[in-house]
């Protein structure tokens, strides 16, 4: 179970069918809502979601890498220190 919020769970499970075929079915427990699928079905949502969080993760990445931006000195104020580091 994932609880996605107070009162509100996310079950996956692994059932077999009336013809012995396995299913995975994820209920929304608050809802009362239940998606039936095959693996092929499941692997094929979970390739998305994974997609879907790697896509939000490099968004997030690139928000905060935004946020850190360097300000470059000015090149006359490199030039100065290192002139200073020479005179001695």
């Amino acid at each position: 179970m994932i609880e996605l919020e107070p009162g509100n769970a996310l079950g996956i499970t692994l059932q077999e069918d009336t013809h012995g075929r396995d299913r995975i079915v994820v209920t929304l427990e608050a809802h009362a809502c239940e998606l039936n699928m095959t693996p092929h079905q499941a692997r094929v949502l979970a390739t998305e979601l994974i997609m879907a969080v790697n896509r939000a993760e490099v968004r997030g990445n690139l928000k905060h890498s935004h946020n850190m931006v360097r300000s470059p000195q000015p090149a006359e104020h490199k030039q100065s220190l290192i002139n200073q580091v020479f005179a001695k």
